[in-house]
C-alpha cells in the first residue's frame, strides 16, 4: 500500500489515539465500584498497618534481648563444676511455724536430728512471726520455743536455731507494715529484742516485697544489728534476686508494678549489713531444668562478687514442689539447683568459706529433695 498505509495501527500510536491513549484513559476512569484513596476506609486501613508494624517492633525490641538472655542461661549451665565445690557445713533449712506453736513433739525433734546428721546444714530458720503490720509481735506466736531451744541444742550440737521473722510490705498495696515509719522501725526491734532473749541464737528477717534501694530498711538492718551484736546473735535476711540484665527491676517494676529483683549494688549493701544473706532462688519463671540451672549459676555468680568474705552467703534451694505463674516445679528441682550454684561457684570464688545453701521448706520436702541434696551437695 506504500506509506499511505501509516494511516492505520502506526498512525495511531503516533497520534496518541490507539490503544495506548485509551488505556489510559481506562486507568484514569475510576473504577465501578473503586473507592478514592483518601476515603475513611483507607485511612483506617493505613493506621492499622502503622499499628501493626509498631507492634512487630516493640514486640521484637523486647522478644530479642528475652531470647538472647535465655541462649546465655542455657549456655551458662554448661561445663563441669570445679572439685571441692560442695557444702562447707554453712547450710540452713527454713521451718514451718508447727515447730514453735505446740504442735510438734519430742519425737518430731529426734527425726529431724536424725535427719540432719552428716549433712551441711548449721542453721535452722524457724518460723517465730508473723509480725504484725505496727512491727509488734505477741509471745504467744512463739510460746513453744524454749522447748524447742533446749531439745535441739540437745539433739544436735553446735546446729544454730533462729527466729524467722517477717510480714507483707506496704509497698505495692494498702496493707501491711511500712518501713517508712520510724515508729514501726523502733517496733521491730523491740520485737527482735524480745525474742533473743527467748534464746534464739539469731534473728532472720524475709520481708517482702522488698524494693530495690530501699533505704527504709537499710535503717532497720543497722538498727537490728546492733541488738544481734548486744545479744551475741546473728542478724540473717532472706534476700530478693539480682537483676538478671542491668537495671532490670526498673524495667520489670514500670511494666508490672512489681519489681521483684534488686539491683547487685543494693544486694551488696544489704550484705554488708548482716552476718547471713540467703537468696531466694527460686520462683524464677523458668520454663526449663537448664535454664533455670543456668539462672541460678548467674545470680551464685552475682552474689558472691559483692557479698562480703565476712558475710555468709547462702542460696536457696526449692524444697516444694507447686505449679504457677513464675514456678513451674518440673524445671525448679533440687538438681538444677545445686548443679547452678556449684558452677556459679566454680566460676566466681570456687574456695570462698563462707558459702551454702539454704533449703526451702521443711514441710514440703520430698526424699527425692533430700536426696538430691545429700548426693549433689554434701557428698
Amino acid at each position: 500500500m506504500g506509506s499511505d498505509a501509516g494511516t492505520g495501527t502506526d498512525r495511531n500510536a503516533d497520534t496518541g489515539t490507539g490503544t495506548d491513549r485509551n488505556a489510559d484513559a481506562v486507568a484514569e476512569e475510576p473504577q465501578a465500584g473503586a473507592e478514592p484513596e483518601d476515603t475513611p476506609s483507607h485511612r483506617r486501613s493505613r493506621r492499622l498497618r502503622l499499628a501493626r508494624r509498631i507492634a512487630l517492633a516493640v514486640a521484637l525490641a523486647v522478644l530479642l534481648p528475652l531470647f538472647a538472655a535465655e541462649a546465655a542461661l542455657r549456655v551458662n549451665y554448661t561445663g563441669d563444676p570445679a572439685e571441692g565445690t560442695r557444702t562447707r557445713s554453712r547450710d540452713a533449712i527454713w521451718l514451718g511455724h508447727a515447730w514453735v506453736d505446740g504442735r510438734k513433739k519430742d519425737a518430731d525433734v529426734a527425726a529431724l536430728a536424725r535427719r540432719l546428721r552428716g549433712t551441711g546444714i548449721r542453721d535452722l530458720y524457724v518460723h517465730a512471726g508473723p509480725l504484725e503490720h505496727d512491727g509488734t509481735l505477741p509471745t504467744s506466736a512463739y510460746r513453744n520455743a524454749p522447748w524447742l531451744l533446749r531439745s535441739v541444742h540437745r539433739a544436735l550440737p553446735g546446729v544454730r536455731v533462729q527466729a524467722w521473722l517477717g510480714d507483707r510490705l506496704a509497698s505495692e498495696g494498702p496493707d501491711g507494715l511500712r518501713l517508712e515509719r520510724a515508729g514501726t522501725r523502733a517496733a521491730v526491734v523491740r520485737s527482735t529484742r524480745e525474742v533473743l532473749s527467748t534464746g534464739f541464737d539469731g534473728a532472720h528477717f524475709d520481708l517482702e516485697p522488698l524494693h530495690s534501694g530501699d533505704r527504709d530498711y537499710l535503717s532497720l538492718l543497722d538498727g537490728l544489728r546492733r541488738v544481734t551484736r548486744a545479744h551475741d546473735a546473728l542478724l540473717s535476711v532472706a534476700a530478693h534476686q539480682i537483676d538478671p540484665l542491668p537495671a532490670f527491676h526498673s524495667f520489670w517494676g514500670t511494666t508490672t508494678g512489681h519489681p521483684k529483683w534488686w539491683s547487685q549494688a543494693y544486694f551488696g549493701e544489704v550484705a554488708r549489713r548482716v552476718d547471713q544473706i540467703a537468696v531466694m532462688s527460686y520462683d524464677t519463671m523458668q520454663p526449663l531444668e537448664s535454664l533455670y540451672g543456668g539462672y541460678v549459676a548467674q545470680q551464685t555468680g552475682l552474689a558472691l562478687e559483692v557479698t562480703p568474705r565476712s558475710t555468709d552467703l547462702l542460696m536457696g534451694l526449692p524444697f516444694y514442689h507447686e505449679n504457677r505463674f513464675g514456678h513451674w516445679a518440673h524445671a525448679e528441682t533440687v538438681p538444677a539447683a545445686v548443679r547452678g550454684v556449684r558452677l556459679g561457684l566454680s566460676r566466681t570464688d570456687a574456695d570462698r568459706a563462707r558459702f551454702g545453701v539454704a533449703l526451702y521448706v521443711d514441710f514440703a520436702a520430698t526424699e527425692g529433695d533430700w536426696r538430691a541434696y545429700e548426693e549433689d551437695w554434701v557428698r
